[in-house]
C-alpha cells in the first residue's frame, strides 16, 4: 500500500486528510488517484458506496484547478441532494489548507432555483449538482459549463434506477467534447453500458475494486422465517436486542413505511420515517437526527434511502425483500462502512426462501438462518 504523497497527492491536501483521520488510501484510491492525476483521459470505475470513492475522484479534481481562472472547470453529479451536500462538505474539509482558495457549488432540487442561481454568478470552479436541477439551470442559461475539463458521474446505476437517464445524455451533449468523463458505479446495468459507449472514449481507462465482492464483506447475512401476523413482534424482540445500536429498516412502500414507524413510536422506539412524499425541511431534520445520533432507527423506502451515508451503523432490516436484486447491495451496503463490521437481517415469508437462494447466487454471498 502506498501513502497519499506517494500517489501523487500534494502535502497541504495530505494534512487536510489526516486531519479527517484519513492516513491510508483505500484499495479505490490506491487504483485510481495516479490514474486520474497523471493522464486526461475517460475513466470507469467500479466500486460500491463506502469505499472512499469521493476522495479517489476528488482529490484529482482538487489538484488539477486553475484557481486563476473564474470559469467552472468540473461538474460532479450525484443521484441525491444528501450525496452532492456530503461531496461538497468533503471537497471543502480536502482544501483546509490549500493556498488558494477552491470555490464549490451544490445545485440540487427541493431549494429555491434563485438563491441557486445568485450563488452561480459568484466565482465557482467545481458543481456538484443532481440532474433534474442542473438541466433547469441550463435551459434558463444560468449556468456555464462549456468550460469544464472533467465530469464525473457518481453513483450512475443509482441515477438511472432513479430515472435521471434522459437528464444525464442530455447534460452529456450539453457539456461539450473537450471534457473527460469519470463514471463511477457499485453495478454494471445494460443501460450504464450503453452511457459507457455513446459518450466515453473507447480506451477509457477500468478499475474494478474486489470485483467478486458484490456485497461488502465485513456484513454477516442472517434471515429469519416469520409471518406477516408475526413480524411486527418479531422486529420489536430485534430492536430490543439491538438497543445499542443505530441502523435502517427497509419497507418496500411508503404506506409501509409510515405504518411501521407509527407502531414503533406507539412501541416507545427511537425511531422516524424518510419517505417520498416528505417536505425537503422535514427530511433533512430527520437525517440530522439520524446522524448525530438523537434517532436510533431510520425506517426508509429504496428511493428515500439514496444518497445516505452515516458511519457507525450497527445493522439494516429488511421489512421486505426487496423487488430487485441491486437494491438488496445497496441496502446492505449502508452498514459496514470504513472497515467496520455490519450486520444485514431479513425478515422473510416461508413462501420466499427460494429468492433467498436467488439473492446468494447472484451476489456470491451467504446467508444464515437464525431464530430469536
Amino acid at each position: 500500500m502506498s501513502t497519499f504523497l506517494e500517489l501523487g497527492i500534494q502535502k497541504e491536501f495530505v494534512k487536510g486528510l489526516n486531519e479527517l483521520g484519513i492516513k491510508k488510501p483505500t484499495e479505490i484510491q490506491n487504483a485510481t488517484i495516479p490514474i486520474l492525476l497523471n493522464s486526461k483521459i475517460d475513466f470507469v470505475g467500479l466500486a460500491q458506496t463506502g469505499t472512499g470513492k469521493t476522495a479517489a475522484f476528488g482529490l484529482p479534481i482538487l489538484q488539477a484547478i486553475n484557481t486563476d481562472s473564474q470559469y467552472i472547470q468540473a461538474l460532479i453529479l450525484a443521484p441525491t441532494r444528501e450525496l452532492a451536500q456530503q461531496i461538497k462538505k468533503q471537497l471543502f474539509k480536502y482544501t483546509k489548507y490549500v493556498e488558494n482558495k477552491i470555490f464549490v457549488e451544490t445545485v440540487y432540487g427541493g431549494e429555491k432555483i434563485e438563491r441557486q442561481i445568485q450563488n452561480l454568478k459568484r466565482t465557482t470552479h467545481i458543481v456538484v449538482a443532481t440532474p433534474g436541477r442542473l438541466i433547469d439551470l441550463i435551459e434558463k442559461g444560468e449556468i456555464n459549463l462549456s468550460k469544464i475539463s472533467t465530469l464525473v458521474l457518481d453513483e450512475a446505476d443509482e441515477m438511472l434506477s432513479m430515472g435521471f437517464k434522459q437528464d444525464l445524455n442530455r447534460i452529456l451533449k450539453y457539456t461539450g467534447k473537450n471534457k473527460n468523463t469519470w463514471l463511477f458505479s457499485a453495478t454494471m446495468p445494460e443501460e450504464i453500458k450503453q452511457i459507457i459507449k455513446t459518450y466515453m472514449a473507447a480506451d477509457a481507462a477500468r478499475i474494478e475494486v474486489n470485483k467478486n465482492a458484490l456485497v461488502n464483506a465485513n456484513i454477516t447475512h442472517h434471515f429469519i422465517k416469520t409471518s406477516i401476523k408475526e413480524k411486527p413482534d418479531l422486529l420489536i424482540r430485534i430492536l430490543e436486542r439491538r438497543s445499542n445500536d443505530r441502523g435502517i429498516i427497509f419497507c418496500r412502500t411508503k404506506a409501509g413505511t409510515q405504518n411501521l414507524t407509527t407502531l414503533l413510536k406507539e412501541e416507545g422506539f427511537s425511531v422516524d420515517a424518510l419517505e417520498g412524499d416528505m417536505q425537503q425541511k422535514e427530511r433533512e431534520k430527520v437525517m440530522r437526527a439520524f446522524k448525530n445520533g438523537c434517532l436510533q432507527v431510520l425506517i426508509s423506502t429504496d428511493v428515500s434511502a439514496r444518497g445516505i451515508d452515516v458511519n457507525n451503523l450497527g445493522f439494516v432490516i429488511h421489512h421486505q425483500l426487496p423487488e430487485q436484486l441491486e437494491y438488496y447491495t445497496h441496502r446492505s451496503g449502508r452498514t459496514a462502512r470504513a472497515g467496520k463490521a455490519g450486520f444485514s437481517i431479513a425478515l422473510i415469508l416461508p413462501n420466499e426462501l427460494d429468492r433467498i437462494k436467488e439473492i446468494q447466487k447472484a451476489l456470491g454471498i451467504k446467508f444464515v438462518e437464525i431464530s430469536i
